[in-house]
């Protein structure tokens, strides 16, 4: 959800809670919890799993093979959790023309430096910066440049799969809201 007016802009970022992630949490959680299942089966040699009969994987080298798989799989399964839990990179981006002042917020890993807020004056923003790399892996970010402080960037890492038409209008329409110019690379 986003909100806009003539004074205020609104840009709500999704962060990790997206339905891929979930998607892949669950299927990895239950992939690493299928291998543990088998390799211990075939170390205790009794079908815990009808599927597969004990007698057909040996415990020496397979069913060591597979209960290292369904271990490392519950680390980055429960990782993942974690991460989609904590809502890494969550948060938003405010505009305010009438107070001369844009705050960034995102939420980091749980730490000293969870809450990540950035805060500066509009008249400090030098331009509004497009990259576009295409290729096997493309790579479309919008920047904002900040005198002094380099450049910060303001696509999410879900938008890396929108067209490059949505992030060109998206860009064209914050420049045009904070009356920057716009530099593409």
């Amino acid at each position: 959800m986003n909100w806009r007016s003539e004074d205020i802009w609104i840009e709500l970022i999704r962060g990790s809670r997206k339905t891929s992630n979930l998607c892949w949490a669950f299927i990895l959680f239950l992939g690493s919890l299928g291998f543990l299942v088998v390799g211990t089966s075939s170390y205790l040699g009794k079908n815990l799993i009808s599927v597969f009969p004990s007698q057909q994987i040996l415990f020496f080298p397979q069913g060591i093979v597979m209960s290292f798989y369904g271990i490392a799989g519950l680390f980055i399964s429960s990782y993942l959790w974690c991460v989609i839990l904590w809502n890494v990179g969550g948060g938003y981006e405010r505009f305010d023309k009438k107070g001369g002042i844009v705050s960034i917020f995102r939420w980091g890993f749980p730490g000293k430096n969870r809450r990540i807020f950035l805060r500066f004056f509009i008249e400090d923003i030098q331009s509004i910066r497009i990259q576009v790399k295409e290729g096997l892996f493309p790579r479309r970010v919008f920047y904002m440049e900040i005198r002094g402080k380099g450049a910060i960037p303001l696509t999410g890492t879900y938008e890396n799969f929108v067209s490059l038409r949505e992030i060109e209008q998206k860009a064209v329409e914050l420049a045009y809201f904070l009356r920057v110019p716009i530099e593409i690379f």
